[in-house]
C-alpha cells in the first residue's frame, strides 16, 4: 500500500439526547474496535464527548439528539460528536484543578488523544479526537 493512501471505514450512530443514551453509544464504539489497542481510550473519548453534548448543548433538550462517527484506518482512529448547537461558546478545554467536578472531559480527552479538533457546524458543534496507532504519526500525544 502507498504510504499516502489508506482505506477508511466509517460508521455513524444518532442518539438521543439522554443520559442513557451515553453507554450505548460506549458500547457501539467497543464493538466497532473490539480488537483495536485503541478500543478504551475510543470509549472513553466516546463516554465524555457525548456526554458534554447531552449537558451542555440543546443536546439534551428535548427533542435533541447527539451523533457519532467512527473513521477507522490502519493508522487512525477519528472520534467525532456532533451537538445539537445552543451552547453560548464553542468547546474548549479548561485546565481545571483536580478537585473541580466539571470542567475536565475535554481536558481528559486531549490527554489521551493525538489531536483534537472543534469544528462549528450549522447545527452546533463537532469535536474530532484522533487516536493514532501508530504515536511517530503524529508526534507526542498532548498531556
Amino acid at each position: 500500500m502507498h504510504e499516502y493512501t489508506s482505506t477508511a471505514r466509517v460508521w455513524g450512530l444518532s442518539c438521543p439526547g439522554f443520559p442513557e443514551e451515553v453507554s450505548r453509544a460506549r458500547r457501539w464504539t467497543r464493538d466497532i474496535l473490539r480488537d483495536s489497542p485503541l478500543a478504551d481510550d475510543a470509549e472513553l473519548i466516546v463516554s465524555e464527548l457525548s456526554t458534554n453534548a447531552i449537558r451542555h448543548t440543546a443536546t439534551g433538550w428535548e427533542p435533541g439528539s447527539f451523533h457519532l462517527a467512527v473513521a477507522v484506518s490502519a493508522q487512525v482512529v477519528a472520534i467525532s460528536v456532533t451537538d445539537d448547537g445552543g451552547a453560548t461558546t464553542a468547546p474548549k478545554v479548561e485546565h481545571q484543578d483536580h478537585e473541580a467536578e466539571h470542567g475536565r472531559g475535554l481536558g481528559m480527552v486531549s490527554a489521551l488523544a493525538h489531536r483534537v479538533v472543534v469544528h462549528d457546524t450549522d447545527q452546533g458543534h463537532t469535536v474530532t479526537a484522533e487516536l493514532y496507532a501508530d504515536a511517530r504519526l503524529g508526534g507526542r500525544r498532548c498531556r
